[in-house]
């Protein structure tokens, strides 16, 4: 395999574990199965889950063979990584739903012809007990209370329940009913697929490849992308909303993006748009704002990305067609409201407190006209655009409640 296609493989990620097994791997001549394994925990995906499923493609476009696990079993135990009390198992029917969820979205990034879904239901819905009892043999509870987090809750004297033991454990044996040569995870899931390696080994397979990629930051450039902390970017969102919140990411985190989320820029593109932006010569905006293009049209298509371009030009500048941005419902008092609780009520302020500092920094604006008056009235019927900042707007329309 070509230079090329190992620095492909290898950009963004944080370990390969082992590179030289990999290269002697690759060198086999044959399509080698990829496997990353999604527990369907929640319906909907947002843009860091999707670090995965691009590694996934890029293996994919190399001529290999991506096995998309569900783990519709391991969904019902309920995976521990990183938790400090013992996650609740889902029911049968939230895994189904999920789960079908999951297929109907992973698509926007991974070939539908190239890929292989698998449910570990599998092989584990025909597993008696005894078998399960002699897979959980194979491990000892002194290696287990080596992970992290089981170390931490040990230690704190919190409850660890039996069967979030079988969660690597059964991760782990998915390598084995797949025959996986690699297998991906994040950096929090490092134990579990060194697990599989193990395994493998012990029922006579050759270990598989570990790669780990990094847990993208979310839009607040510090925390995990996480819907519960509200700093992430939905696939299934609005085009515009895709374009907005990816512009609001700092420079410096942008670059990383771009090595985990972009399939347009590449690995030497990537380097020269960074020169010539410490020399002076381009503007981090229209690097950003090619991102935000592509991740627009790969969740949509690319006349949605354009719109939403447009969109977003129009109410950042104040120039162009601000009806191309969606319309957002407000319901608001028969009497009307102010202008500091609209803001709030439409989302582009987090408290009535911040909308007073914004109208006191004269940073809103109604229609692309600055609020001057910060007891300004607005009735149910009105309609148009309420801006903060730069970045921060919405097209509303004023329902009475």
């Amino acid at each position: 395999m070509s230079t090329e296609a190992i620095e492909l493989i290898a950009r963004g990620a944080d370990e390969i574990l082992k590179r030289e097994e990999l290269d002697a791997r690759l060198r086999l001549g044959r399509p080698l199965r990829i496997k990353a394994g999604f527990d369907p925990t929640a319906p909907d995906l947002h843009i860091g889950h999707t670090v995965l499923l691009n590694k996934m493609r890029q293996f994919q476009d190399l001529g290999h063979q991506v096995i998309f696990l569900i783990g519709d079993f391991t969904g019902m135990i309920g995976d521990p990584t990183g938790k400090n009390v013992t996650r609740k198992p889902q029911s049968r029917e939230d895994v189904e739903a999920n789960a079908k969820t999951y297929a109907d979205q992973v698509f926007k990034v991974l070939d539908r012809e190239r890929t292989e879904v698998r449910f570990n239901s599998e092989w584990f819905g025909a597993m008696s007990a005894a078998d399960m009892i002699k897979l959980a043999g194979q491990h000892t509870v002194a290696r287990m209370l080596e992970r992290d987090d089981f170390a931490k809750r040990y230690a704190a004297q919190q409850s660890i329940a039996i069967h979030e033991f079988l969660y690597p454990l059964v991760q782990g044996y998915d390598s084995v009913a797949l025959k996986a040569d690699v297998e991906l995870g994040g950096t929090d899931q490092k134990f579990n697929l060194l697990m599989g390696r193990g395994l493998q080994e012990h029922f006579g397979q050759p270990p598989q490849i570990v790669l780990t990629m990094p847990l993208l930051e979310g839009i607040d450039g510090v925390n995990k992308m996480s819907k519960s902390l509200g700093n992430y970017i939905g696939i299934a969102e609005p085009a515009i909303d895709i374009v907005n919140k990816t512009m609001k990411i700092g420079d410096e985190l942008m670059w990383r993006w771009i090595d985990l989320l972009s399939f347009e820029i590449g690995i030497d593109e990537a380097r020269r748009l960074k020169t010539e932006i410490e020399a002076g010569q381009l503007n981090p905006r229209d690097v950003k704002l090619r991102l935000a293009r592509e991740l627009a049209a790969r969740f949509h298509d690319a006349v949605a990305a354009e719109t939403a371009i447009a969109g977003w030009h129009a109410a950042v500048t104040g120039q162009g067609d601000t009806s191309l941005l969606p319309l957002q419902d407000v319901t608001v008092p028969a009497e009307g409201i102010r202008i500091a609780a609209l803001l709030t009520a439409a989302g582009i302020t987090p408290s009535n407190s911040e909308a007073g500092r914004k109208l006191k920094e004269r940073a809103v604006k109604v229609d692309g006209h600055v609020v001057e008056d910060p007891n300004a009235s607005f009735a149910p019927g009105f309609e148009g655009v309420l801006q903060v900042g730069k970045r921060n707007f919405a097209r509303v329309r004023l329902i009475a409640g």
